[in-house]
């Protein structure tokens, strides 16, 4: 959840829903482990990058005019329109909007013309992305999805999802914020039933330490997929259904 303007280092805009306390204090545990990945997912990668970006999609150079801070860097956003570029797919859901919202809806306009349905916890966001879209020409369905009590064996918490296509082509992962778990968004499994064979998952921050427990745990249930992990700043899983 990020907007096009410069953002704090707290991103959770709206309180969460009450959780375990024991599950608290294992989140501030693993934050004391992890927290040398979390400094480097404050960066957004170089201009130069940010600006090869924005010409290859035919956008001005302000259309992203903040990156950094807990939204999506350039690593990822140059590996979402290569993945585009590639699949051409027909429906893109996204958890977490923002930054890469603006560029899927793009990517999509160029490459097939497909969906985006994007979710995120903060009203706020919902909003702002939506009209920050606009501003450029561009459409996405951004739904707010509150994050809910949802026990599982990755956290207590996820989002109350209003509505998810049967059929996702490619699943784009950048939230919930650590802070409410560091395997929550483990939980995004739920939806990998629902990408067809040739399809493709891709999860951001893949270098922290919870996310790279998360990437175990997915090879092991997800024999269907193949995992690649691409090295970066904060790191990109990407999986791809074969069977």
């Amino acid at each position: 959840m990020t907007s096009r303007e410069k953002t704090g280092l707290l991103s959770i805009a709206e309180k969460p829903p009450a959780r375990p306390l024991g599950e608290k204090l294992f989140t501030v545990a693993w934050g004391a482990i992890q927290w040398p990945w979390l400094a480097r997912s404050l960066w957004g990668g170089r201009l130069a990058d940010k600006h090869a970006l924005l010409d290859r999609l035919g956008l001005p150079h302000d259309a992203l005019p903040h990156l950094g801070s807990w939204k999506a860097d350039t690593f990822l956003l140059w590996r979402i329109v290569t993945a585009i570029e590639k699949i051409r797919p027909q429906q893109v859901v996204e958890i977490s909007c923002g930054a890469t919202s603006l560029v899927i809806a793009r990517a999509l306009e160029l490459n097939g013309g497909g969906k985006l349905m994007s979710f995120d916890s903060t009203a706020e966001f919902v909003a702002s992305t939506g009209q920050w879209l606009a501003d450029n020409g561009l459409h996405a369905d951004i739904r707010h999805a509150p994050i809910a009590p949802d026990k599982s064996d990755w956290s207590s918490l996820w989002y109350d999802l209003p509505a998810v296509p049967a059929k996702i082509d490619l699943l784009i992962i950048d939230g919930p914020h650590w802070a409410l778990g560091p395997f929550i968004r483990g939980r995004a499994e739920k939806l990998f039933d629902r990408i067809p064979v040739g399809g493709m998952v891709m999860l951001d921050d893949a270098a922290r330490p919870g996310e790279r427990v998360v990437a175990r745990r997915w090879r092991k249930r997800w024999p269907g997929f193949t995992f690649r992990y691409e090295s970066g700043a904060k790191g990109t899983l990407i999986g791809e259904r074969v069977n």
